[in-house]
């Protein structure tokens, strides 16, 4: 006969709880599996909808992510590990084939950009391969803040914090902390300057040019 007590404990979360406070953990844990096939289900039904779906797949992503803010979108292909793991401000967008691997939190602010192919990544593996080979692995979490631009195909690291006001060109992998109001590129992606206010300036002025140039239409 099977004991009730066991067929109604909670699912063991040992390895879940190790995962997400950044400690090595094996991914055979009862939740993640229950939380991976979730993924698969909502991912599927993602980037799979029709082109049109623009309600459905924004109920799908409220459904999938911790959080998906006011206004954001996010164009399929979609890729993620867990999606509840991921949190979302206000406005933001991802151009397709975005991937967020989230076994450590990921936090996105308000007015975020992705062109294609971005990727954050939060999980880490061990250097030494034996420790590797028994399927042993982390993740530190990547939080990025407001008003960010990200080229096509940036990749971001674990454990990475990005500033507000950053814009990250096209092809950078993001190693290492960036502050506020900064220019970022290459492999690995450092600041070449910082964003001010002749910035501002200059690109009030075509914004302006533009709308002058729409109301005489």
């Amino acid at each position: 006969m099977t004991n009730d007590a066991t067929t109604n404990a909670a699912p063991d979360t040992r390895e879940y709880e190790r995962m997400l406070s950044g400690e090595l953990y094996i991914a055979d844990d009862p939740r993640l599996q229950q939380l991976g096939a979730r993924r698969r289900r909502l991912q599927q039904l993602i980037n799979t909808s029709a082109w049109d779906a623009f309600d459905e797949r924004d109920r799908l992503f409220h459904e999938l992510l911790g959080a998906f803010g006011e206004g954001s979108h996010i164009e399929p292909p979609f890729r993620c590990d867990y999606g509840c793991n991921i949190h979302i401000g206000r406005n933001f967008y991802a151009n397709t084939d975005c991937i967020v691997l989230d076994v450590a939190p990921v936090t996105i602010g308000d007015n975020v950009f992705f062109g294609p192919r971005v990727a954050l990544c939060t999980p880490y593996h061990p250097i030494d391969a034996a420790t590797r080979n028994e399927q042993l692995e982390g993740g530190l979490p990547i939080t990025i803040g407001s008003d960010v631009w990200f080229g096509g195909g940036v990749t971001v690291c674990p454990g990475v914090t990005i500033g507000d006001d950053v814009v990250v060109g096209a092809g950078s992998v993001v190693t290492k902390d960036i502050p506020s109001h900064a220019v970022v590129v290459g492999n690995p992606a450092h600041v070449v300057r910082a964003i001010g206010e002749e910035d501002r300036r200059r690109w009030r002025a075509q914004a302006d040019a533009y709308r002058a140039w729409k109301d005489a239409q």
